[in-house]
């Protein structure tokens, strides 16, 4: 009986100390406003500029993936946000769990969908080709605050902050061959460009870990 009693009362303090991380977590910002600095892009590095405290991406296909010395830019567990504008006929998107390549689509982790207008049907919040949204969420030309949260296999994904996509991983996931990456498992955060036509600014870009 005493073994059983202190048997709980460990797993008590266990639950209680995991709790007490977490509320303690503060936001962190990844982004000084000014530069990239802590920011790494491969091909077409043009595609990404700063002005007016934002982020801007505007050229051809890029991806931008925050480097710095957060984290050792190695999230596992997180709440990340980020204040998100996008002009009308533009496509963008937030991967998480992804790692820095030279060029091409990230193959790692999950793309978080940024698209309010263009001529894909994915809008802003899906869980691309995952969790697809049809519903347009968010106008051009206002700003709005895209967060995601990973909390083991669970990603939440919330636009001004109403809940879109609520989603767990199913246990040994399999994908298409052209998805082998879309899992779970740890990485940076990277922003897209997806192409000259489109032009998306990000400002506000926070983390809270949380492993």
């Amino acid at each position: 009986m005493k073994k059983i009693i202190l048997v709980s009362v460990v797993a008590g303090c266990m639950v209680i100390g995991s709790s007490m991380r977490r509320s303690g977590a503060k936001w962190i910002s990844l982004f000084d406003g000014k530069t990239l600095d802590g920011w790494k892009v491969g091909d077409n590095a043009a595609t990404f500029s700063v002005d007016s405290g934002c982020i801007i991406a505007h050229g051809p296909t890029a991806h931008l993936f925050y480097e710095g010395d957060v984290h050792n830019h190695d999230f596992k567990d997180f709440e990340f946000k980020a204040d998100v504008l996008t002009r009308p006929g533009s496509n963008s998107g937030i991967y998480i769990h992804t790692e820095y390549q030279q060029g091409g689509w990230p193959a790692k982790g999950y793309e978080v969908q940024v698209n309010n207008s263009h001529t894909d049907w994915r809008r802003t919040g899906s869980l691309y080709g995952i969790v697809d949204i049809k519903e347009v969420y968010c106008p051009d030309n206002v700003w709005f605050t895209e967060y995601v949260s990973v909390h083991g296999k669970h990603i939440v994904i919330k636009l001004n902050d109403k809940t879109v996509v609520d989603y767990t991983e199913p246990e040994n996931v399999k994908r298409p061959s052209d998805m082998e990456g879309r899992v779970l498992s740890h990485g940076t955060f990277a922003l897209q460009g997806h192409d000259p036509n489109s032009k998306v600014y990000f400002k506000n870009i926070m983390v809270k870990p949380l492993d």
